[in-house]
């Protein structure tokens, strides 16, 4: 059946009977989504959907954290014979000669991988039962992030509508209840889509399965084709009132007054295998899901939200006046890139990463959350929607820990460790070393081979930077239990490859080679442009810290003295951090290299500055050098407007929080909220790529505390524009909760509670004071 009327031609009308509440975190609308960016997400970690809001009809875009193009394949080079010859090349400067022999041996076979891929789509067709051009009147589409659900209510033809949507943990499912005040109102045909590798067949008179199985199509670069994940999805109705009946595709729904949905979704993927499992059966996953749900929707509502509000409500921030909150999201938007000012926006900003690290990287999920979180409407997405490991998956989790959101972290230390057992395939045959390590990007399958090219693929580095986010993990929560069980195998490891990768050059430094600062480029004096070198700063930096991290490991486990020994001692040779003789910036390279692009959005050389504590005001001479390496960055991006991605220009907040300099870590937010900001908020790469939000989220916490240091710091880069405030509940290293309140730029309200026993010193415009506190201990100060 052909629906007889669009949405253009529906005349929207003012809200006027349904006042917003300025207290709540929404993001609101008075209009449907018309396209992608503007539809609301919803997640529990495993099922993510994207809420389009259409009266007419609806699209419910779904999401299933496993599902995956491709295959476990082992494309590693068999590299380790020529290394000797390729390190000797790279340590005489023979870089062409040494970029030569690196295209022969170190490419994989594939070099590439295939994509994550869309679910399918749940579509609502709504069938009106006169005027072919009816009347939408007091439309509004909102998302509550307190609550997890996102909703639409209207009315048309005098019948008010209400539709809620929620993903749901405890549930392990979708749920979409549509319910109208006028009885028997409801007439719609619900159906389920995918537009390639699957069919939908009635399951029962009030159900839908969908099934099928991605057909991976001939292409060498990618890796086999064939027949490859297996897939289910399954949808219930239950309702009052007229009557539901599955026919083809669809469930078709007369007089009803309300409608409740359940949706679920399951692979054969299994995290334990990196690989698929034929004894998993999807549909039959899918079965025991639904079978399992409570009867009653308001339970399952209830047990979410409840649920869904014992992770988001533990951090709370205010800054300034939520007044701004009256008016809708999209138009917040509109007035800030004309030129306004909404520091209330940058709040509901930095709530809604949290929000979206909820929704994309927790139990039930057990995958971390990839380049686009858990939602992707592509069959082949932009960058495959992989796990970039050069730094977008280590953004992704940059505010776990400090958001207070720490169990989010643990799909990816779980990965992380997963990764170990292909990772010393790739150490040992393609770089000759012991230990684990991955290079530029992984997947499900456990891909740590090089990817995507030689010069830009190559980054052995990568596993080491994993790893010290298990490390971060125990400095936040102190849990000496996840240190010796979880962290330190995956830390120890890591270092171990480090170990036998390290090179001592010329100088007697201890190097890596091959290396490369990630997808970047050097000139030389003859004009051409390489990125393959060796130890190249960022890895330098990387590797002192995982070995001082080790160290301290090892201390603290009272384990494997010997090894921190050694590793101290490679410390004691690794080469400094240099500044460049001819811009004054943090040199990027083992040599001041002239810059291939001084706008380049990646600033790797500052991974001492953040998310490291190398880079500090204890060395001064660094931390101008750091400032100007920005500023430069700045002055050659594209456009005038900064660096030109979403997510570099939210690492570049955090560099100015960690430079204590609130004022351009303000200013830098603004410029995302300007340029790199989509009508749903999600952050604009562009096109969207979700570490950006990510990224906002964790420089606006550095802004208000930092605890890299022995000192913990508050309010350190309180921009002028934000004078009063107050945040609860933010987490510093030690497991301190710590609450502030804050009157013009001046705190003047601290609650602190220790989750252990906490000593240190604790500092505030200037003013240090020492603590010391014992587990579960509580502090008010008022200084």
């Amino acid at each position: 059946m052909r629906i007889p009327f669009s949405l253009s031609f529906l005349l929207l009308v003012s809200i006027s009977l349904f006042a917003q509440d300025s207290s709540k975190l929404e993001l609101w609308y008075k209009q449907p989504a018309a396209n992608w960016n503007e539809a609301l997400p919803v997640g529990n970690g495993r099922l993510g959907a994207m809420v389009f809001g259409n009266p007419v009809r609806e699209r419910i875009q779904l999401n299933e954290e496993s599902l995956w193009a491709g295959s476990p394949v082992e494309a590693n080079a068999d590299a380790a014979a020529h290394l000797p010859q390729l390190r000797k090349l790279l340590l005489d400067d023979s870089i062409q000669q040494a970029m030569d022999l690196a295209e022969k041996t170190l490419r994989s076979k594939p070099m590439r991988i295939r994509s994550y891929q869309s679910l399918g789509d749940l579509f609502i067709d709504y069938f009106p039962t006169s005027d072919a051009r009816p009347k939408l009147e007091n439309y509004v589409r909102k998302l509550d992030l307190e609550t997890g659900i996102a909703s639409s209510s209207y009315t048309i033809e005098g019948v008010r509508y209400h539709s809620e949507v929620f993903a749901s943990a405890p549930a392990n499912c979708i749920v979409i209840r549509i319910r109208t005040e006028q009885p028997n109102a409801l007439h719609a045909r619900v159906s389920l889509s995918r537009e390639q590798d699957a069919m939908v067949v009635p399951d029962g008179e009030k159900g839908l399965l969908l099934q099928g199985q991605i057909l991976d199509l001939p292409d060498e670069d990618a890796g086999p084709d064939g027949l490859h994940m297996k897939f289910a999805a399954k949808l219930t109705a239950m309702h009052s009132g007229g009557s539901v009946q599955a026919v083809n595709n669809s469930l078709y729904v007369k007089g009803v007054s309300e409608l409740v949905l359940y949706l679920t979704a399951a692979t054969n993927y299994n995290l334990q295998l990196l690989d698929m499992d034929p004894a998993i059966n999807p549909t039959q996953r899918c079965d025991e899901i639904l079978k399992a749900l409570p009867a009653s929707f308001e339970g399952i509502k209830a047990a979410h939200v409840e649920d869904h509000a014992s992770f988001f409500n533990r951090v709370a921030l205010k800054i300034g006046s939520s007044a701004a909150r009256l008016t809708p999201t999209d138009e917040r938007i509109k007035k800030v890139k004309a030129g306004g000012e909404d520091i209330d926006l940058a709040v509901l900003q930095f709530q809604y990463g949290r929000y979206l690290l909820m929704g994309s990287s927790r139990k039930p999920g057990v995958l971390p959350a990839n380049l686009q979180g858990i939602w992707c409407k592509d069959m082949n997405a932009p960058w495959n929607s992989d796990f970039h490991t050069n730094i977008n998956i280590q953004m992704n989790y940059w505010p776990v820990e400090s958001a207070n959101l720490s169990e989010a972290f643990l799909p990816l230390s779980d990965f992380v460790d997963l990764l170990r057992k292909p990772g010393r395939v790739t150490a040992s045959k393609t770089f000759g070393s012991r230990g684990w390590t991955v290079n530029h990007l992984t997947n499900p399958f456990g891909r740590t081979a090089i990817a995507d090219g030689v010069s830009w693929g190559t980054y052995p580095i990568a596993g080491s930077w994993l790893s010290l986010h298990l490390w971060e993990h125990f400095l936040f929560t102190r849990d000496t239990a996840y240190l010796r069980e979880n962290a330190w195998p995956v830390m120890k490891e890591s270092a171990e490859f480090m170990q036998g990768f390290l090179i001592k050059d010329k100088q007697g430094y201890w190097v890596t080679a091959p290396s490369t600062s990630p997808e970047n480029a050097f000139k030389l004096p003859n004009g051409k442009v390489f990125g393959l070198t060796y130890g190249a700063t960022m890895d330098i930096q990387i590797t002192r810290a995982l070995f001082e991290a080790c160290r301290t490991a090892s201390s603290i486990l009272k384990t494997d003295k010997k090894f921190a020994r050694a590793l101290a001692a490679i410390e004691k040779e690794l080469p400094p951090v240099r500044v460049s003789k001819r811009y004054g910036i943090v040199q990027e390279w083992i040599h001041d290299y002239e810059e291939s692009e001084p706008g380049h959005r990646h600033m790797s050389q500052l991974f001492g500055l953040y998310p490291a504590n190398q880079i500090n005001r204890q060395h001064p001479e660094l931390f101008a050098a750091a400032r100007r390496t920005i500023e430069r960055r700045l002055e050659y991006a594209k456009g005038g407007t900064g660096s030109y991605t979403g997510w570099s220009k939210s690492w570049i907040i955090n560099f100015y929080a960690r430079l204590f300099d609130g004022d351009k870590a303000w200013s830098n937010l603004q410029d995302m909220q300007r340029y790199l900001t989509l009508p749903n908020l999600f952050d604009d790469h562009p096109p969207f790529q979700i570490d950006g939000n990510f990224g906002l989220t964790a420089g606006m916490a550095e802004m208000l505390l930092q605890s890299h240091t022995d000192t913990l710091q508050l309010l350190p880069a309180l921009p002028a524009a934000w004078p009063n405030g107050s945040v609860k509940g933010l987490k510093a290293r030690g497991n301190l909760i710590v609450d502030m309140e804050w009157k013009n730029g001046r705190l003047v309200e601290l609650r602190l509670q220790a989750g252990a026993a906490y000593t240190g010193v604790v500092e505030v415009a200037g003013k240090t004071k020492k603590l010391k506190l014992k587990k579960g201990e509580q502090l008010q100060w008022r200084p």
